[in-house]
């Protein structure tokens, strides 16, 4: 066969068309992700707003997961879309490798700026874990898009690691639930393997922190439960792209939208189920955000589900979109939504820059420079008291400040891929 048939072969093939509801979804993920991130004061904060201490759950600690299991969804959209236009899996593989390794130069770049010091450089971090996940599920998904495979292998690291957290004893400490409690804060085989890495790093490359000093919520093992949740958005994907008659024909002849209807039952079915399952594990392996327990990735796929169920119906069925009122309402989303990392990188170096800038404080009584995030504050929102309410009012307009340049990419059509 010559080569411009075979060009004219991948051309015919029908690219997927993108799916609105989880553009939306992220958009709300990514806004809420600074939102939490970036109070006005921390010691005033809602408690919905901040993450559990340890075991436990708020809305905060529902929102990182929602943005991997969104990652999971969109790697099967766009393997799916490079495929069907003729890409090799070895050009794939090499594409996904590389967008890894910019993230994590990203978010390096993040921690070392301004002064560029290599001493004490974190090497975990959320941009980490999303390119850690974004690696493993990208090649697995492209080595298998079977859901039966993805779902064992889900299942294998979710089991694995509940029972390396259960029963594998903790160098220096013993056995949980024998020796030591289980998910001790200190004394558990997570944060032992993030100091052990700590150490080596330091040693070795005089470089290397850990969040919390003797452990890191987003340390290396894990990092493994995190995979299985961005492969449970992989799943998901996979479903909803899947060819099927959920219905009977004679249904669908009468209900044209009776299969959509069937795709939002399954997945709010779905949600509930994982719902119930991780608060049933729950029992012997808390929810723990800072360990990413498995019963913690359960619980938090079935928020992620219920969720997408919800927007699905909004947007792809009864398109709320299209409406006038839908338009203003959903536009902020999709926005965020379309350029994700770009606003979440670009809230984190303004951050940063905040921090480094230095000003008057204005106080004869403590002329000491203070930074400009806190001068910001103090004198345009909490210029009496500093309350959980002028904390998150300061919040929402860095959250406002962040949609403007990504609104900007978005009416010059630049969607920013890494």
């Amino acid at each position: 066969m010559r080569d411009d048939e075979v060009q004219m072969q991948s051309l015919a093939k029908p690219v997927p068309q993108r799916v609105l509801s989880i553009d939306v979804l992220r958009g709300i993920t990514i806004a809420f992700m600074i939102l939490v991130n970036d109070p006005g004061d921390w010691n005033h904060v809602y408690s919905q707003l901040d993450h559990a201490l340890w075991n436990g759950f708020t809305c905060t600690d529902l929102v990182f997961p929602s943005f991997l299991f969104l990652v999971g969804a969109s790697i099967i959209f766009s393997l799916q879309s490079r495929i069907a236009r003729g890409e090799s899996k070895q050009s794939l593989a090499l594409h996904i490798f590389r967008r890894a390794a910019i993230l994590f130069a990203i978010k390096m770049f993040l921690t070392a700026f301004p002064h560029f010091h290599w001493t004490h450089l974190r090497l975990y971090g959320v941009l980490t874990r999303i390119a850690l996940c974004y690696l493993a599920a990208g090649l697995i998904c492209l080595i298998t898009q079977r859901a039966r495979t993805l779902l064992a292998i889900t299942a294998a690291l979710l089991i694995g690691y509940w029972a390396l957290m259960r029963f594998v004893p903790v160098p220096g400490f013993g056995v949980p639930t024998h020796a030591i409690p289980i998910l001790d804060p200190d004394r558990n085989l997570a944060a032992w393997l993030d100091r052990a890495v700590s150490a080596f790093t330091e040693r070795w490359f005089h470089t290397g922190r850990l969040y919390e000093t003797t452990r890191d919520p987003e340390g290396l093992l894990s990092t493994l439960p995190a995979i299985a949740t961005t492969l449970i958005g992989a799943i998901t994907a996979l479903w909803m792209r899947m060819k099927k008659e959920p219905v009977p024909s004679f249904v669908t002849e009468r209900y044209p939208k009776a299969g959509f209807f069937s795709t939002v039952l399954v997945l709010t079915v779905s949600g509930v189920l994982w719902l119930a399952t991780g608060m049933l594990w729950n029992q012997w392996f808390p929810i723990n955000k800072n360990l990413w327990t498995s019963s913690y990735v359960l619980y938090a796929a079935g928020w992620s589900l219920l969720l997408l169920a919800l927007f699905y119906y909004l947007i792809d069925i009864r398109h709320a979109n299209q409406t006038k009122a839908g338009k203003w309402l959903l536009f902020p989303w999709q926005v965020f939504g379309s350029n994700a990392i770009f606003a979440f990188v670009f809230s984190n170096f303004i951050v940063e820059l905040m921090l480094w800038i230095k000003v008057p404080s204005g106080d004869p009584a403590n002329p000491k420079p203070i930074t400009a995030w806190f001068w910001i504050y103090h004198n345009l929102f909490a210029r009496h008291q500093s309350t959980e309410l002028t904390s998150v009012a300061f919040g929402l307009a860095f959250v406002v400040f962040c949609f403007i340049p990504t609104w900007v990419l978005y009416r010059k059509h630049i969607f920013l891929k890494i």
